[in-house]
């Protein structure tokens, strides 16, 4: 089933300064799948014999939350729809129900593609120092933090990763705007495939105000149909060809998706997020 991420009415795009590669810790290739929830049982029973699910993991899977930065022209929306071949984006993301708080544990990544390679930078933060370091007008929490406030209390090993955040912070003026919620459901690889990693991410929504982590979704938007899941493949080096045979059998289509550009086009390239003064999360 085919999934169309575009918009027919949106304005022109920003005007971008190039950007250059850097160095990396994660190489993946991902590759995204829209699957109807009645082809699950399937797909699961094609699975059993290469994957397994992820033991680490709650057997009802997961809840994941992720809090995406962006101008306020949307430049790295509009690298995406645009389909340039070097690309970057940043978010903050949490793992786990309920409420946060400042000293609740979040992930600050760098996700960058370059070419069909997806790579992947990030560090743990308490949620008043994640959001402090990513938003350049420090609105969001009432305090900006620098790279270097973080140094002593950082592994030496995130260091250039923290610079790196803030660069691109204070280059492009970041601020949050908008949020994508879902439930994800993970299997991963045995024996020979324990590069392998499929996951399905079921009832898919997002928002663009109210940019609190821990919150309900009575806000949200639907990013998916409400029938259908996103499954995702990633794997290091290649999908395994019993992989691509199980996707040809069961007429799966790859589709062309971000899930934070489907959450601004929910509204029409206008998210409330991206005009006027930064609102405060914390």
């Amino acid at each position: 089933m085919a999934f169309n991420s575009t918009n027919t009415t949106r304005p022109n795009p920003p005007t971008r300064t190039s950007a250059t590669a850097v160095p990396h810790r994660f190489n993946r290739y991902e590759i995204k799948y829209l699957v109807a929830e009645k082809d699950l049982p399937r797909l699961r029973e094609e699975f059993a014999d290469y994957l397994d699910r992820d033991p680490m993991e709650p057997p009802a899977g997961y809840r994941v939350e992720s809090l995406y930065y962006d101008s306020q022209d949307l430049r790295f929306y509009w690298e995406k729809i645009e389909g340039l071949k070097f690309r970057r984006k940043l978010r903050v993301r949490r793992y786990g129900e309920g409420e946060t708080t400042a000293q609740s544990p979040v992930t600050v990544e760098i996700k960058q593609r370059m070419n069909r390679v997806t790579q992947k930078r990030r560090l743990e933060l308490p949620l008043a120092q994640a959001l402090s370091l990513c938003d350049a007008s420090g609105s969001s929490t009432g305090t900006r933090l620098r790279a270097e406030d973080l140094y002593p209390v950082a592994e030496p090993r995130h260091h250039g990763l923290l610079s790196e955040i803030e660069t691109l912070v204070d280059t492009c003026d970041l601020r949050p705007i908008a949020m994508t919620a879902y439930r994800r459901e993970p299997y991963v690889g045995r024996d020979l495939e324990d590069g392998v990693r499929v996951t399905f991410d079921h009832a898919v929504t997002g928002r663009d105000r109210d940019l609190r982590l821990g919150m309900p979704d009575t806000t949200n938007r639907p990013l998916v149909p409400n029938d259908c899941v996103v499954m995702e493949i990633k794997a290091d080096e290649r999908v395994p060809l019993w992989l691509t045979d199980v996707t040809a059998r069961c007429g799966l289509t790859v589709i062309r998706m971000s899930k934070y550009c489907r959450a601004i086009d929910q509204y029409d390239v206008m998210p409330a997020s991206a005009a006027g003064a930064v609102d405060r999360i914390l």
